[in-house]
């Protein structure tokens, strides 16, 4: 039986149907789902994809946690689904308590797009286990509040327990570039619940999952290959 994911469209989503495309691709089914039902249609996943969703006023995510959907996700992440928040979608795990810490404007105060070096630091999340830790990837990344932020209590147990996914890395072929795109503290880039079931990242692997498109990679292909693995082998 085809695994079935579903993907989150809130008001200001940009990005759900690049991410349904994605899980297509994975080999898995696609399923649409609005934020005002608090019917998840009895899907094996969740991806809450990214955008600016209610225009992203108040802060980013703030609102949309409170979505009769987001409802439906706490709880039943907490029992066990996996969850994938890409970009905004990791804005509202943060805001949901999904995931600890939160997220603030860039630390240059600008929007930002770029082909993004990361590196793979946790391969045994539920949306990470076709990478191997250590590996370098290249995936796109487009934010203005994309900067992570904890208390250091927070970030240490972060550290501690491998919970930090993926982490930003300059890019070898561009001179005194950045790594950093935002100032997140200790350059996370995406971090995982205890369980490992739920997953956030800022960079979008969606966006490269076909050489033709994105990055002309497929870097990112792996986080919806992982989870359907993870849901064939369970």
């Amino acid at each position: 039986m085809t695994a079935r994911i579903g993907v989150v469209t809130f008001p200001g989503s940009l990005d759900d149907r690049d991410a349904q495309r994605a899980i297509r691709l994975a080999g898995a089914e696609p399923v649409a789902l609005w934020h005002k039902d608090k019917d998840l249609k009895q899907v094996d996943a969740v991806v809450l994809p990214g955008g600016f969703s209610y225009g992203d006023y108040l802060r980013a995510g703030a609102i949309s946690r409170f979505s009769p959907v987001m409802e439906s996700v706490i709880e039943q992440a907490k029992a066990g689904l996996p969850v994938l928040g890409i970009c905004n979608g990791f804005q509202i795990l943060t805001e949901a308590h999904l995931l600890p810490g939160g997220m603030l404007g860039n630390d240059h105060l600008h929007f930002i797009c770029r082909d993004q070096k990361l590196r793979v630091e946790n391969a045994e999340t539920a949306w990470t286990s076709d990478y191997r830790a250590g590996q370098e990837i290249h995936i796109p990344l487009k934010n203005m509040d994309g900067r992570y932020v904890a208390d250091r209590y927070t970030l240490d147990k972060l550290e501690a327990e491998g919970r930090v996914v993926v982490r930003y890395l300059a890019r070898d072929d561009v001179a005194d570039e950045r790594g950093n795109p935002n100032g997140s503290l200790n350059d996370i880039a995406g971090i995982t619940n205890e369980a490992g079931n739920v997953v956030g990242l800022m960079p979008h692997p969606e966006h490269a999952v076909e050489p033709l498109v994105g990055t002309g990679r497929t870097d990112g292909l792996p986080f919806f290959t992982s989870i359907l693995k993870k849901l064939v082998n369970a």
